[in-house]
């Protein structure tokens, strides 16, 4: 986990409790001394706060040193809960967690980000050094654009009747997904979703052509991709004719082994910070670029 991530997740130090490695865990609380609660009988199908009173209600009356969370039986948190709005009641809180608000990336990532200043052109050097503040990338657009597997995805989401996941529900959010207006399984229902979940050349160059308008400092894209160069050539071609100055992506990041390890993680701190970032909502990626995203009060748009 240290490789991707620092903040109390990863165990650094601060005003809060850290986590610790399985190691430690085993020497400071060896099976014998462990409570062990079973999450068997919590609530399924609740609201996500619902969910957390209902621990908080177990937890508190705890007096054991060393406790431990058996949720072999049940997954507390499933995929169903995230795929859903229930987690929403959960952003509150979570949002001024320091779980959230003192997650940084880990030194590996960053190095990263020094590594590759001439593709993502801050206004200046040290703003990439200064990890405690809000940097924001100026004149940058990111784009979350999945393509590969979710050719085969896509449509299967869309036969699922899938909405944007979880925290992409957020009424504060400036688009929405709204497939009401059309018939199920019909050609107009097929195309909406296809729009949002995987978009054309055409699509993406007029969405952007949309936000830049209202963004008129944007003039570079990064595009967080698992896409072929020839396709994201033909996408470059596209927006240098729309009046972009450049397309730059995952694909051209300058790492060494130990960075190309960790790309997907260099990839989301780079949408972390650019100015505008348009994600896709029907992926739960787009979770955590969100939370962070928010969490320090960058606009977000979703595609």
């Amino acid at each position: 986990m240290n490789a991707f991530i620092s903040g109390p997740t990863a165990g650094s130090l601060g005003p809060h409790s850290a986590a610790v490695n399985v190691e430690f865990w085993d020497m400071v609380c060896p099976p014998h001394m462990r409570r062990v609660i079973s999450s068997k009988d919590s609530p399924s199908d609740a609201e996500g706060n619902e969910i957390v009173d209902w621990w908080v209600e177990r937890l508190k009356v705890v007096q054991d040193d060393c406790l431990e969370i058996d949720s072999k039986e049940k997954v507390i948190f499933d995929r169903a809960f995230f795929d859903s709005d229930r987690i929403i009641s959960l952003w509150p809180d979570f949002s001024s967690s320091p779980i959230i608000t003192r997650y940084l990336w880990s030194p590996l990532v960053y190095s990263a980000l020094l590594r590759n200043f001439p593709i993502l052109q801050p206004e200046s050097i040290p703003a990439l050094y200064d990890f405690s503040t809000n940097t924001t990338l100026t004149g940058l657009v990111a784009l979350h654009l999945r393509r590969g597997d979710y050719k085969r995805h896509c449509p299967r989401l869309a036969g699922w009747k899938s909405q944007y996941n979880g925290l992409n529900r957020l009424s504060d959010l400036p688009d929405k997904f709204d497939s009401s207006p059309y018939t199920y399984e019909s050609d107009e229902y097929n195309d909406y979703y296809m729009q949002h979940c995987l978009p054309t050349v055409e699509q993406l160059v007029t969405r952007l052509s949309e936000i830049r308008k209202e963004n008129q400092e944007l003039k570079r894209v990064y595009v967080l991709t698992n896409a072929w160069g020839f396709w994201l050539n033909g996408l470059k071609e596209a927006l240098l004719k729309d009046g972009w100055q450049d397309l730059k992506s995952t694909l051209d990041l300058f790492l060494d082994p130990k960075q190309a390890q960790v790309a997907a993680a260099v990839d989301m701190a780079i949408a972390e910070r650019s100015q505008v970032f348009i994600g896709n909502g029907v992926s739960c990626s787009y979770h955590w670029y969100l939370s962070q995203r928010l969490t320090k009060t960058i606009f977000s748009s979703q595609a």
